[in-house]
């Protein structure tokens, strides 16, 4: 039996019945869980909740169950949970709320944005590009497989030297022409740069323009309505600032930072609407929500004149025209009115909109050429007026000739005759508030949409052509053309980016942001110029008038007090 024990059949017979007790050992005793190390019992097996159970019953008089050491062999693998969510969420690879990819209708605005920082990313991009990917002017030409009806068939070789010796020409050179004796050849250049990008860094660059991107003043304005329809800040001629607050106007003068109350009307329970400045003067309007027009002396505190019910709903849009008085309500009709005139009747009315009027415009500065009146609606149109009674000539070649009347004529308007608009826009998408004429080239008018539409469109009132448009991602609240510099200033409100309440001054006609302050926690509803044209004041609803110095000062050389870029001025 000694034999049987040691021979190999006994040897494999002992390692079989020890390896059948190890599995039934197995079988029997908890298991270890080789993940996270602790006890497991069998997978049929429920875990009770009481535990005072489960200590009553492991303390029972059976003895417990030694575990048999095992050793095992762990790779280097690792299966990771994916159940407690994504793995770039848990290990900060990706924002949770983050999309995926960006929308590309959807335009940001960076918040500080200017130009200085767009030149230097301009010359970025150029530099990188030529050291990346540098020219080659001398690329060999790709091989071409000749035609196979005009191969040359071989033929018999005639007697001809196989080496020919010769010098090289300029026009096909066999050897490189590069000189190696040159002190300015690239080998000897110290710059780590090559030498195209070195012309690019070395060459001069324009000037910019900076702009200081904080206010240099900031003033309280209790009780400002946040209302897109409404126009409740305006500057004089004379350095006056008018705000309505509520039912009160209050005015502001800049030399000494005076406060004075105009008017205050409590008592009517009225509410203020809108104010304007009349170009040259102190002469101040104001709109009121019932429809009343008032018109004060802001240089005595004086009321001038009242119109009673001069709308039938708010006055939301004033401008002025010398002594003429232009009133947009939300009846939708647009009044014209002569200070000078006893009666309160209006000489004239405008009915081209068929929701509330919140812009309204003249161009010029209110002199004897100034005849055309922008205004805007909340039906999303723009008109242009021509009070003096002329006809635009229906031109075939005018893209917008059919469009500009909309298929609307003075009867069907509820108009007379002379009073159907020279020019009707169709193309914004939301309502127009933000109107401006631009002072340095005549006839070329600036719109804006609200929240559905976004866009800066540019007109030639001339000819009912749209010249640009500019998509801004955000609301357009007010438009206001620069008197220094042929630029363009924007406020806006409502964003689809992560761009709000910005204030945004663009260079035109590149339409390049020169730009960006921010500071308004709220929609920049308002905006005004001082007399100057080098201060702008912006209000919002965070009930806050914020003053920047936007503009380079103007030249005070007689000779340059008309626009250099008016061409038509210039001609004799």
């Amino acid at each position: 039996m000694s034999g049987l024990k040691n021979s190999p059949f006994g040897k494999r017979l002992r390692a079989s019945h020890q390896k059948s007790d190890e599995r039934s050992l197995k079988r029997n005793c908890p298991r270890i869980n080789p993940i996270f190390g602790g006890l497991s019992s069998a997978p049929s097996s429920t875990p009770s909740l009481d535990s005072g159970a489960g200590s009553s019953e492991s303390s029972g008089s059976e003895s417990p169950i030694e575990l048999p050491r095992i050793n095992r062999d762990y790779g280097d693998r690792f299966v990771p949970s994916r159940d407690a969510g994504d793995m770039r969420t848990s290990y900060h690879l990706m924002e949770q709320g983050e999309p995926s990819t960006p929308s590309k209708k959807s335009r940001i605005i960076p918040s500080e944005s200017d130009a200085l920082k767009e030149q230097a990313n301009a010359l970025f991009t150029s530099v990188l590009h030529t050291e990346v990917t540098p020219p080659s002017p001398h690329r060999p030409a790709s091989p071409t497989r000749p035609i196979a009806s005009t191969a040359i068939l071989p033929s018999t070789p005639t007697r001809k030297r196989l080496f020919a010796y010769n010098s090289p020409s300029h026009s096909q050179p066999s050897t490189p022409t590069r000189r190696l004796d040159t002190p300015t050849d690239e080998a000897y250049s110290m710059s780590p740069v090559r030498a195209q990008s070195r012309q690019l860094l070395e060459s001069p660059r324009r000037q910019l323009r900076s702009v200081c991107k904080t206010p240099y003043r900031v003033l309280d304005a209790p009780e400002l309505a946040e209302d897109f329809y409404l126009n409740l800040v305006d500057w004089s001629s004379t350095n006056v600032l008018g705000v309505g607050l509520g039912s009160c106007v209050y005015l502001w003068t800049a030399h000494n930072a005076q406060v004075s109350k105009l008017c205050d009307l409590a008592e009517q329970r009225d509410t203020i609407s809108s104010v304007s400045w009349v170009q040259k003067g102190s002469t101040l309007a104001v709109g009121t929500l019932s429809g009343r027009l008032h018109v004060y002396d802001a240089h005595t505190l004086q009321l001038q004149r009242t119109y009673e019910q001069a709308h039938l709903q708010r006055i939301g849009a004033l401008s002025w025209n010398s002594y003429i008085l232009s009133s947009g309500s939300r009846d939708r009709q647009v009044h014209h009115r002569d200070v000078r005139d006893p009666s309160s009747r209006p000489f004239k009315r405008c009915l081209g909109h068929k929701q509330e009027v919140c812009g309204l415009k003249w161009s010029g500065d209110g002199g004897v050429t100034t005849a055309n009146l922008a205004s805007g609606g909340n039906d999303n149109k723009v008109c242009v007026w021509d009070l003096r009674g002329s006809k635009r000539a229906q031109a075939a070649g005018a893209p917008n000739a059919g469009r500009a009347l909309g298929g609307v004529t003075g009867a069907e308007d509820g108009t007379g005759p002379g009073d159907v608009p020279l020019w009707k826009f169709h193309e914004h998408t939301a309502a127009v508030k933000a109107l401006a004429w631009d002072p340095h080239v005549s006839g070329v008018l600036a719109t804006g949409g609200g929240t559905q539409d976004k866009h800066i469109r540019f007109w030639n009132t001339v000819n009912g052509t749209m010249l640009n448009e500019l998509d801004t991602g955000s609301q357009v609240c007010n438009l206001i053309w620069s008197l220094t510099s042929h630029e363009l200033v924007s406020t806006h409100g409502f964003s689809s980016t992560t761009a709000q309440n910005q204030i945004c001054i663009w260079k035109y006609p590149t339409l390049n942001m020169v730009a960006s302050l921010t500071g308004h926690t709220n929609r920049v509803l308002y905006l005004a110029m001082s007399p100057d044209g080098e201060t702008i004041v912006t209000g919002a609803g965070d009930e806050t008038l914020r003053f920047w110095n936007a503009f380079p000062k103007k030249e005070r050389n007689e000779r340059e007090a008309e626009s250099r870029l008016d061409y038509g001025k210039l001609i004799r």
